[in-house]
Formats: structure tokens, sequence, C-alpha cells
């Protein structure tokens, strides 16, 4: 069989006359290489901006949309961003690098509740995924219940994604992953948890048996990008990398320290997260330290605080709002200056709470 690598694919064009099409076409920066045959041209291949075009008088396709990616628009004339060939081809410049947008956050109360029954939609490599806050505030954040409830190897290939800020929570169940420079593959365990720096190579190997995990992304929309050349793991081995400003946190529940947290009565295990990221985010995760905890009423001046009750059940007040009833599986987005108090809390509750950014301040009232 013929090496795929050595072949050639051509765009086809119809193509009315010739010579106008491919005047057009090498003002636009293409190039022509082949046009046949001589006596009467039906067929030119002109080339550039790394496609092969095929121009064919006798061809019966309607005209196409080409993307013309540069990040210099000015070569283009006056910086035109569409043109249109004689042949009825619409050709649009747009960026070649993506750029991360970060949206500004609609803020609002939000309650997302397992007993909803919203359907899992299937996503990227089979898994299945429950969206936590439905309209992403505006698009600022994405959070995402994921579950593989068969497990063993993932269908997964080495990627990353271009993205401000990204967490993998192991919710039960475990999962092995595998990192650019962060040493041999490992396992992540139920109450660990890592970062996803900006574009650090990945792969998730295999999974167990009704594996769920909650990920948060910042912004909601990014761009996800398959590596076919990298291999992992890689030989190196530089844990202190930074990947645009932040470096990879791994997070073990069995090495977790618990410290009194910002509302009383309740204490906390922080992941490094804070530090990992320069404070982009923080991520947390309270428990009561008894059910006699007098219930506070407090707010917050951070842009983003999400909640996953990971444990137990709980009851949320918040001013103007209907009193919540929150159970294991539900989340909820408190948004900045809101009064509310969490009371009627199980003694087994036990929160995720991710902020961004990472540092703020709780106010009591």
């Amino acid at each position: 069989m013929e090496n795929k690598t050595d072949s050639q694919a051509q765009v086809l064009l119809p193509c009315k006359d010739l010579n106008e099409d491919i005047d057009f076409l090498i003002n636009l920066g293409f190039k022509l290489i082949n046009i046949f045959p001589d006596d009467n041209p039906k067929v030119a291949v002109i080339i550039g901006h790394g496609i092969h075009i095929r121009l064919d008088k006798n061809a019966t396709c309607l005209p196409s949309t080409i993307y013309l990616l540069t990040d210099n628009p000015e070569q283009f004339d006056n910086e035109q961003t569409e043109f249109t060939a004689p042949n009825g081809t619409l050709f649009k410049v747009l960026p070649k690098s993506y750029q991360v947008v970060y949206p500004t956050t609609q803020h609002k109360f939000v309650v997302r509740q397992l007993q909803d029954k919203e359907p899992w939609i299937i996503g990227r490599a089979g898994m299945l995924y429950r969206d936590l806050i439905p309209d992403r505030l505006g698009g600022s954040i994405m959070a995402s219940h994921i579950r593989i409830p068969q497990g063993g190897p993932v269908p997964d290939m080495v990627h990353y994604h271009t993205i401000g800020f990204q967490l993998i929570f192991c919710y039960s169940g475990w999962v092995k992953l595998v990192y650019e420079d962060q040493g041999p593959p490992f396992i992540l365990e139920a109450g660990d948890c890592v970062t996803q720096p900006p574009e650090i190579r990945h792969r998730v190997l295999e999974a167990s048996d009704n594996l769920e995990v909650i990920e948060i992304g910042v912004p909601a929309a990014h761009l996800t990008t398959i590596d076919h050349d990298m291999e992992l793991p890689t030989k190196e081995y530089h844990p202190e990398r930074e990947f645009q400003g932040q470096v990879f946190c791994h997070h073990k529940v069995k090495e977790a320290v618990w410290k009194p947290w910002r509302i009383k009565g309740f204490e906390f295990r922080d992941t490094g997260i804070n530090t990992a990221t320069k404070a982009v985010a923080s991520v947390q995760i309270a428990r009561p330290l008894n059910t006699n905890a007098k219930p506070q009423l407090i707010s917050h001046d951070t842009d983003i605080l999400f909640t996953f009750v990971m444990q137990g059940e709980m009851e949320l007040a918040a001013d103007g709002q209907k009193l919540q009833f929150l159970h294991k599986g539900d989340a909820y987005v408190v948004p900045p200056h809101l009064k509310h108090r969490i009371s009627n809390f199980s003694n087994d509750l036990e929160l995720l709470e991710v902020s961004l950014p990472g540092n703020f301040k709780t106010t009591m009232h």
C-alpha cells in the first residue's frame, strides 16, 4: 500500500474563465504549478497557503468557501478580509493562531440538581457529560460532571487545550493519566485532582468502572488540539516547568492537611492550585466540624464561586431566591456580594469549591 504521507489532496473548484481565476489566485499569494492541455487549457493546479486547488472548466460542483489563516492580515490588499473569485469561490481571511477570549461574566444565582434528570451527552472519547452550569455564565466558565460507566482503556489521544484554567477532580473511581514533563503515568484516585495548565500535552489512558470526574474549564469555549507527534510520557521530568505562567498541580487526598475554613464551624483541605496558578483559581474541599455549627449569613467578592455537593445534604438560602434543598451531585453558583447561608447540613456534607480568581474576601453579615 502507498505510504499515505506521500499522497496529495486537491480541492476541486469549478471554473468558467481559467485565466481570470488564475490571475485572481496569484494575487492572493497562490502559485500556478500545472496547466493542461497546452492547446486549449481546461485544468490548472494552483498551490499556496497550505492547499492545492484544482480549477476545472468541466467541473460540475458548486463554488466553495476557503479560509485563509494568517496572523499577518496586512499581506492582503487594504487588510481586506473577504474576496470572491470570478468562479464564485469565497475566500475569508481569519486568524491563524487561536486566541483565548474571556467573556465578561454574566453573574446570576444558579442551582443545578442531579434529580433534574437532564440528559447525559456523549462527548469526546465516548465520555458522558452533564452540564453543571447550563448557561455557562455568558461563556465565562464550563463545569461538567463526566462519567465513564464501563472501565478499561480509554480511546484518547495525546492532546492539549488552549485555555485559561482547567481542573480535573476525581469524584469517584479512578483514572490513569499521563502529562508532558510530569513523569510516568499515574492513578488519579477519588478525592484527588489535577490542573491542566494551558497547552500541556496529556492523555487519558485507562479508567475504572463508574468513573466520575468534575471538570472545570475557563473560558467555556476553548480549543482542543490533537498532537500526533508527541509521545507520552516524555523522557524529561520538569515538575517546575511553567505553561503560560502555571505549573502542573497534582493534589492527593491521602496527603491532605485540614485547616479551619473561611466559614466558621467548617474545615477545608487546600489543593495547592491557588499557588500553582498564581491565584488564577483556588480549589478547596470543605466539610463541617459538627452539625451544631451556627449558620452564618455571608457574601464574597470573587468573580466566580462554583460549588459541587460531593456528599451529604444541606439547605442554601440566598437573598431574593427560593430556599434550595441540595443533595449529593448538586451544584450551585453564588454571584459576588449576594448574601447567602448554608444551614441544616448533614454531618457527612462535603463541598468542592472553585473560585476565580483564587484570592477573595468573605464578609460575615
